[in-house]
C-alpha cells in the first residue's frame, strides 16, 4: 500500500513521507510558471528580488504561483498576470511550453514554461506589496556575459534561467520558436 503521512502543515507547505521519503507540497498553488520574455528592444526580462530561504540575491525570470489568489486561473492567465505585476510589460500572447517538475526529489512542485509575446509596456513593475522586484532589461546578446558578471559579484542565478533562455529561440522539441 502506498500511504502518503503528513509530518508538518503548515501555512503554504506540508512535509509528507511516502516509502520513507520526505518530499513538501505546496498548499496554495496549483504550479508556478516562469515568463520567457523578450521586449520589443531585445532585451529580455530579468528580475531581481531578496530570497529568504537562501538568504541572497537572486535573479530570475519572471515567475509566479498559479492559482495562489484562491482561484482556479490557468497557467496563461498567472503568466500575464505576473508578467505585468513583476516587470510592468503585457503580453498580447502567452504560449505554453511545457510543466515539469522543479526538484522532482525534494517536491511535487510543477513548473510551467511560458513564451510571451507582443510585449507592450503597461507599468513600472516591482510586484505586488509584498514584494521589492528590480526589473532589468537586458539586451539579448548580452545576457550571458550579463549573468555571469552578476554571478561574479554574489548574487545567486537561478539555473531554470538558462532553460529559459534556451526557450527564447527553441520550443521543447528543439525546432525554431515561431515569434
Amino acid at each position: 500500500m502506498d500511504q502518503t503521512q503528513t509530518l508538518f502543515n503548515g501555512r503554504y507547505l506540508r512535509l509528507c513521507q511516502r516509502q520513507g521519503w520526505e518530499y513538501a507540497e505546496r498548499t496554495n498553488a496549483s504550479a508556478a510558471v516562469i515568463i520567457v520574455a523578450v521586449t520589443p528592444g531585445d532585451c529580455l526580462l530579468l528580475v531581481e528580488q531578496h530570497r529568504i530561504p537562501i538568504n541572497a540575491l537572486s535573479i530570475e525570470m519572471p515567475a509566479g504561483l498559479v492559482g495562489d489568489l484562491g482561484s482556479d486561473e490557468s497557467i496563461e492567465s498567472a503568466a500575464a498576470r505576473e508578467l505585468i505585476e513583476e516587470t510592468g510589460w503585457q503580453a498580447g500572447r502567452i504560449e505554453h511550453l511545457m510543466t515539469g517538475p522543479s526538484s522532482s526529489g525534494m517536491s511535487t512542485e510543477l513548473i510551467a514554461f511560458v513564451r510571451a509575446h507582443d510585449l507592450v509596456r503597461v507599468g513600472a513593475g516591482g510586484g505586488d506589496e509584498s514584494e521589492s522586484i528590480v526589473v532589468h532589461e537586458v539586451p539579448r546578446n548580452e545576457a550571458a556575459a550579463w549573468l555571469n558578471a552578476r554571478r561574479r559579484a554574489g548574487y545567486s542565478i537561478d539555473p531554470k534561467l538558462y532553460a529559459g533562455l534556451y526557450f527564447i529561440e527553441r520550443n521543447p522539441d528543439g525546432t525554431p520558436a515561431k515569434t
